[in-house]
């Protein structure tokens, strides 16, 4: 089907919103209009088998076991095209015989054929889709046979729509109703064309370890939603190759989308068991498994705070044996921790693991040296997982028009791609095209002309040469770390016992705790030295000691400290300040601190960087390196900018001015219409 039938389909099973409004808030359309779809899709696919399997019911053995009936009612349910199914209904009933039934029946009937799936698909919809309850909701508001009726007009058997088709309409419809919802669409799906990219990129130069028979190919995807990138991972392996077995798992913590993901599995032959209900974060459903190709588009930007205790806890107690070993982002996106929790189910073995994830800049920079986010992509990069990163046009997805990336990594580089990481700029004019109609926030599309390119860049390696030399580059994984240096400078200060300063000085809350005589005694002794510059600290304590000591006073080190701060100001020109220790002490308002690439030696960066423009500057060692102990905190960014930045030169003055001209001739004519 293209994807103007998508749509049209979408608007006709859309149309029985028009039934459910008043009755039902716009924010539960979906839950009722979504079960509707994938029960009316499950009865088209097994109404052929119906009489065959009630058949096979009737002459079961008494006293079978439920593993052996389930064996034998799977067979006789058979599927389209030959694919295995694993459900079956016993009801009598069908759409078309429900629909012949008393409508005042109808709502009973619904509950004895829901009710007689197996199992595996009954708990869709009691558990998931709570179904019962909304059929509920529409039989008391007298709506059910509308509803119904409106369903058996749609023809949704496997012979005029595919399980792919059934993906797109799934999806179209969840977008709408997440927009009138007031929902994050894109934490359920992503566009088709992003994800076969994706997978495109994952098999690329696989060609020998994907070609022959008995190949098995575990995928997974820790946030299925929908099942969409499972599903073209396949169709993309069996297109490859036919005789290739796939085997699809995941884990989906909404329960409408996990409903979706199950039936399509189901529908499909797969083992609907693969597909988990749950957090993937705080219960991983496929704890000790490995897999050959793991796919995500994990949430952007969502707050992980609820789910803290159990995911700090992990880290803690496992370290690298769990799954947050390398460290945990800031609270307010969890991206990174989906991204390690991937990297945990790589295969240990000579074939490896590939892992695609799309995410958005937040994972390639935020956070500085020693921070969470930072020391995960030095995990990543020391270990040379990172293979390449593609950088998507914007406005692709139908929640966001942010900037994302796709993130491509494996255990099992090419000997040429071993200690490098590629980096695609796609972002571009030629990678994109724009939609005739936009839908939410997507309004970009990848072609598949883009799309081949950006493979072709990946699989070549391509390293800035010819036409590709603005799109695609080659790094050496050092290339993104950095030392963070403190740089201090002198402290200097002068001193001066003017009123101002003793106006600062009185609002000390040290120096207002002493009883009044003792603050007058204090301040006629600073008054006494007068209101003369000091530029050298030394000079300026002897002199007030030595007053101190002639008025009988001695300042305890607080009110000591409070007196000389607030009697002091930064001065250029002043004295360096010593410390107790020998060395000039640090001026903490002019501290700073310098990135020095991890290829390049701090001393020499020093030298030639910072003491040019600061002679008296100097790097304090103790700011040293928690992991290495080295001087500086080492850290990781990946800035896309840096590396493909393209000066576009100013527009020529006469051109702006010609444009300002016929923008005010135009403002000009409209004001006069209206005063017309």
């Amino acid at each position: 089907m293209s994807n103007e039938d998508i749509k049209s389909l979408s608007g006709f099973v859309w149309s029985v919103a028009e039934i459910l409004r008043g009755d039902f808030k716009q924010s539960d359309y979906g839950k009722v209009i979504l079960p509707f779809v994938v029960l009316r899709r499950l009865d088209c696919i097994l109404e052929s088998s119906k009489d065959s399997v009630l058949g096979a019911y009737a002459s079961l053995p008494e006293g079978v076991d439920e593993a052996t009936r389930d064996h034998i009612l799977f067979a006789a349910a058979g599927g389209p095209a030959g694919q295995d199914l694993r459900l079956y209904n016993l009801s009598r009933f069908t759409f078309g015989k429900l629909r012949g039934q008393d409508p005042g029946r109808l709502h009973d009937n619904l509950l004895d054929y829901i009710t007689k799936f197996s199992g595996n698909v009954r708990d869709i919809f009691l558990d998931k889709f709570l179904f019962t309850d909304q059929l509920k909701r529409l039989q008391e508001g007298g709506i059910l046979w509308k509803v119904f009726e409106r369903f058996c007009e749609i023809d949704l058997h496997p012979g005029r729509i595919s399980n792919l088709d059934m993906g797109y309409l799934f999806e179209e419809l969840i977008r709408r109703f997440s927009e009138i919802s007031n929902e994050t669409a894109g934490e359920h799906f992503t566009p088709r064309e992003v994800i076969r990219l994706i997978v495109d990129l994952l098999i690329a130069n696989d060609d020998a370890k994907l070609t022959g028979r008995g190949i098995i190919r575990q995928v997974y995807d820790p946030a299925c939603g929908t099942g969409g990138m499972l599903t073209l991972t396949e169709e993309a392996l069996k297109g490859f190759n036919e005789a290739i077995r796939v085997e699809l798992f995941g884990q989906e913590l909404n329960g409408e989308s996990f409903g979706i993901c199950k039936s399509d599995m189901l529908v499909t032959g797969h083992d609907p068991e693969r597909i988990a209900f749950g957090n993937t974060l705080t219960g991983d459903a496929h704890a000790g498994r490995r897999f050959h190709y793991m796919l995500s588009n994990p949430p952007y930007g969502v707050d992980w705070k609820k789910y803290r205790e159990p995911i700090v806890s992990e880290q803690e107690r496992a370290g690298f044996e769990g799954r947050f070993g390398a460290g945990t982002p800031r609270i307010s996106d969890g991206q990174l921790l989906f991204l390690q929790h991937m990297i945990s189910k790589m295969r240990d073995d000579e074939t490896g693991s590939r892992i695609g994830i799309v995410m958005n800049g937040s994972p390639l920079f935020t956070g500085g040296a020693g921070s969470g986010e930072s020391e995960i992509r030095r995990w990543l990069l020391e270990r040379d997982w990172i293979d390449a990163i593609v950088a998507l046009p914007t406005d692709l997805f139908y929640n966001t028009g942010i900037q994302t990336y796709v993130w491509l990594l494996s255990n099992r580089k090419s000997a040429e791609r071993q200690g490098k990481v590629q980096l695609i700029d796609a972002s571009g004019e030629g990678f994109w095209q724009a939609m005739r109609k936009s839908l939410g926030s997507k309004r970009r599309t990848i072609p598949e002309e883009a799309r081949a390119r950006i493979v072709r860049l990946y699989a070549d390696f391509a390293n800035g040469g010819g036409s590709d030399a603005q799109v695609s580059r080659i790094f050496d994984t050092a290339d993104f770390g950095y030392r963070e240096i403190r740089v201090e400078r002198p402290l200097k200060l002068n001193f001066r016992a003017s009123r101002e300063r003793l106006a600062r000085l009185r609002g000390e809350k040290v120096f207002q705790r002493l009883d009044r005589d003792r603050r007058q005694e204090i301040e006629a002794v600073l008054l006494g030295i007068g209101g003369r510059l000091f530029l050298c600290r030394e000079s300026f304590a002897q002199e007030l000691k030595q007053a101190l000591t002639s008025a009988g006073l001695r300042l305890d080190p607080p009110v000591w400290k409070a007196v000389l701060s607030a009697l002091s100001e930064h001065d250029g020109n002043a004295g360096v300040c010593i410390g107790r220790n020998g060395q000039p002490e640090a001026d903490s308002e002019l501290r700073d601190y310098e990135h020095v690439p991890l290829t390049e030696d701090w001393r020499s960066y020093l030298a030639s960087e910072v003491l040019p423009f600061v002679p008296d500057a100097w790097v304090d060692e103790r700011h040293s390196d928690a992991r290495d102990g080295k001087v500086g905190r080492v850290g990781y960014a990946i800035n896309f900018n840096r590396y493909f930045y393209r000066y576009l030169p100013p527009r020529p003055l006469a051109e702006l001015d010609a444009e300002l001209q016929a923008l005010e001739a135009e403002i000009a004519e409209l004001l006069q219409q209206v005063a017309g």
